[in-house]
């Protein structure tokens, strides 16, 4: 137990968001810096620290807020971290309420992270998925509502799936909801259902499709907050609860590859990388699924060094999104020499994740891979040494080459308006690619802050085996690359995925209600005016006034919400009702805070 005071470094960022409306214009920027600044200082205070703050009594049960130990603090360390460098990237944001939703969501992704208890859990998981979608409605686009909503109705039937196996889960154990491995022995269907919505925020395939549409269609600062929070929560909570569960390795490495073939087709800069951050995820799942020491280090280690390098590879192409207004590579090309810094940090990001020696991705994702071998799963390793080059083929090449160097297809305004981003933004990207380099340079930054630690310090990257087996992938993955350059080349084009499925699903749906239903709805209340037998007339009577009462009496209901979402929605896109939704939310924040802590 922590006997000193602890502040929940979500708390920070809560009371912070809240804070942020009502300071003068002047005061704002250093604000900004000021507040995840001091979340981060509060999680450096805790290193060293086992145990748990913040329990509180309520109803029957005791809620765990605050717990300490090696596994907590990776995560919350490159966390906060990170707010900062998303932040300092999106200063020139004057809109208060983006800079408000991403710290709702960090602070939601922060509360999972120091969780004790599931019901703690899922409060703070809804916060990240209701605070995130605000990320992509903010951009303002039409497309942006449609995206928002299915997100959202996504998350919601993740929230659903968890919460249907909490319920059960408490059932079975008697009233037991504290967070921690649940995954060995027999699994129930509660096991099964927790699972599925800790893999929906994974996005592991199936669950997966929500990924690249919201994150290519987010804000420009928005989406570098996205890629680094929501999927790596949830390794943490997979983690955490499943360590050592088989099913996970297969799991894993299917997401390694599926990314990457979608990755290499994809036109779009951004949604290429939100595909890769499903591949990428992907060594994290099969990381967990293998459950060692060494496996869980790993899994620690990647994905505090993606968090850094994917974010770095969205703010390099963000930048260019910001200043051209383009994202597509058909729409691209020749840039390097109007936004070279903007090159270089890209360029960096992509080779750390392409785990190019003396960066970060070289001395994380091959222990994952180490981790396989060394419980002699000799097909994980090898498939997922297979999508290592993969990965530089599309992140470490195609982007670079296209945006910055292959043919020209920039319009003239294009190319008019493609400049280096502002200092704020070229701050952000310096700070990330500079962690890159020192991440794969002095191992001991990283390697330090891993759980276990005897096997962090018998880990030894740089060998000469793994440097030349490396090398060789990259080589080889280049030679191939400029080979099959004409075949790679970009086209505008849409790549189907299994989001074919439910979307497809729902308009059948629609159709199925709108005709044959309706059809016999109508047949059936009118049919009494013209049939004269009275068990009829009293069937269709009947019938008429169940359609009446309840059938459209539900669907009259349902469309009014939806209209009245839809009405918010459109409000909140033309920045009346932003106000109100900040109030809301910041109203029913701090009496959680006042419960709290009183």
């Amino acid at each position: 137990m922590i006997t000193n005071f602890w502040l929940h470094p979500a708390l920070i960022l809560i009371v912070g968001a809240f804070i942020l409306p009502f300071l003068p214009k002047w005061l704002k920027r250093p604000y900004l810096i000021i507040v995840p600044t001091l979340a981060f200082l509060d999680v450096l205070s805790m290193q060293g620290q086992n145990g748990t703050f913040g329990v509180v009594r309520f109803l029957d049960w005791y809620l765990t807020f605050g717990r300490v130990d090696g596994l907590t603090m990776v995560f919350a360390y490159i966390m906060t971290l990170m707010c900062i460098i998303g932040t300092i990237y999106g200063l020139h944001v004057e809109d208060d309420f983006q800079h408000i939703a991403a710290w709702l969501y960090v602070a939601g992704s922060l509360g999972v992270i120091f969780c004790g208890d599931y019901l703690v859990l899922f409060l703070f998981w809804e916060l990240m998925a209701f605070a995130s979608v605000f990320l992509v409605w903010f951009r303002r686009r039409p497309e942006s509502q449609a995206v928002g909503y299915r997100y959202l109705l996504v998350h919601t039937a993740g929230g659903l799936a968890l919460l249907a196996g909490l319920v059960l889960r408490y059932q079975a154990t008697g009233g037991d909801l504290s967070f921690g491995p649940i995954g060995v022995g027999s699994p129930s269907i509660s096991t099964y259902l927790i699972m599925i919505g800790f893999l929906l925020n994974a996005a592991v395939p199936p669950f997966h499709a929500w990924l690249p549409d919201a994150y290519g269609e987010a804000t420009v600062t928005g989406a570098v907050f996205m890629c680094a929070f929501t999927t790596k929560t949830a390794i943490y909570a997979l983690a955490r609860a499943f360590a050592g569960m088989e099913i996970l390795v297969p799991l894993g490495v299917c997401m390694a590859l599926y990314g990457v073939v979608y990755a290499v087709l994809e036109n779009d800069s951004r949604r290429l990388l939100a595909y890769h951050i499903i591949s990428q995820v992907g060594y994290m799942v099969a990381g967990v699924g293998i459950g060692t020491e060494l496996a869980i280090n790993g899994t620690c280690a990647h994905a505090f060094a993606h968090i850094l390098y994917k974010g770095l590879l969205f703010m390099g192409c963000g930048s260019v999104l910001h200043m051209t207004g383009k994202s597509k590579f058909s729409d691209l090309g020749g840039l390097y020499k109007k936004m070279p810094r903007t090159f270089v940090f890209t360029m960096i990001g992509g080779l750390s994740i392409s785990a190019f020696p003396l960066f970060s991705g070289f001395v994380s994702k091959a222990m994952i891979v180490s981790a396989g071998f060394e419980v002699h799963n000799y097909w994980a390793g090898f498939l997922l040494t297979m999508a290592s080059a993969g990965t530089f083929l599309h992140t470490g090449l195609k982007v670079p080459y296209f945006i910055w160097f292959g043919k020209n297809n920039c319009s003239q305004e294009t190319w008019d308006k493609a400049a280096d981003p502002p200092w704020n933004m070229q701050l952000g990207m310096g700070i990330a690619a500079f962690l890159c380099i020192l991440i794969g340079s002095y191992t001991p930054y990283l390697y330090n802050m891993l759980p276990y630690q005897q096997a962090a310090a018998a880990y030894h990257p740089y060998t000469a085996y793994h440097i030349s087996e490396t090398m060789q992938i990259l080589l080889f993955t280049a030679l191939g690359f400029f080979l099959l350059i004409k075949k790679l080349a970009p086209e505008p084009k849409i790549s189907l995925d299994l989001d074919w499925f439910y979307r497809m699903g729902g308009r059948g749906f629609f159709w199925l209600a709108r005709k044959p239903i309706q059809w016999a709805d109508n047949c059936v209340s009118e049919g009494y005016r013209y049939v004269g037998l009275i068990p009829l007339m009293t069937t269709a009577n009947f019938w008429s006034w169940f359609d009446w009462h309840a059938i459209d009496g539900v669907v009259d209901g349902l469309a009014k919400t939806v209209r009245g979402i839809g009405g918010a929605v459109r409000r909140v896109q033309s920045g009346q009702l932003q106000y109100n939704i900040f109030y809301a939310v910041s109203l029913v924040a701090v009496a959680l805070v006042i419960y709290v802590f009183a």
